[in-house]
């Protein structure tokens, strides 16, 4: 079944109902991200992310999406591990250790999963050290600038694209 076939839902998205039930995701945030809604509005916004996942979850009812967040860097490395075998895809918004993490970078090199980097916000259009990504060469693309809702252009790519591996490789 090819994507241009497959009819949109009222949010706008493609709906694939027997290829999405079979999906399962990851997001990952890292340091920091659990002060969404409180941590400078004015750049992140004013939704927490709890209230953001329901919403997500409910929008994309088909998909199998668990959510993991910490603020060390190596229970975000512990857990891209764990997530072999068991998703298909990976939706990372590693925070500050983007500009930072070697270590993240080859955790996401090793795991064989296809990761979307996430940004809220539009790190080029911010401070210089924020424009560089540790992680962006070992991820299949990058959302930035487009606020929370960059999770959910995420989820829609996985579900626009076909060569997601099966997870039981």
């Amino acid at each position: 079944m090819f994507a241009e076939s497959i009819p949109f839902n009222s949010h706008g998205f493609r709906v694939i109902s027997y290829l999405a039930a079979m999906l399962k995701l990851a997001i990952v945030n890292g340091p920091n991200l659990n002060l969404l809604g409180i941590r400078e509005p004015h750049i992140y916004g004013r939704l927490n992310f709890d209230e953001y996942f329901a919403q997500l979850t409910e929008r994309f009812p088909l998909v199998n999406i668990q959510y993991y967040q910490s603020n060390v860097e190596g229970e975000l490395i512990n857990f891209l591990h764990s997530c072999m075998g068991k998703v298909q895809g990976v939706i990372l918004n590693a925070g500050g250790y983007t500009h930072t993490s070697i270590a993240l970078a080859d955790a996401i090199s090793a795991i064989g999963i296809p990761v979307v980097e996430v940004h809220i916000s539009n790190v080029l259009a911010r401070e210089d050290y924020r424009k560089t990504s540790f992680i962006a060469a070992k991820c299949v693309g990058a959302i930035s600038g487009l606020g929370i809702d960059g999770y959910a252009l995420a989820v829609q790519y996985f579900l626009d694209t076909p060569t997601t591996p099966n997870p039981s490789r």
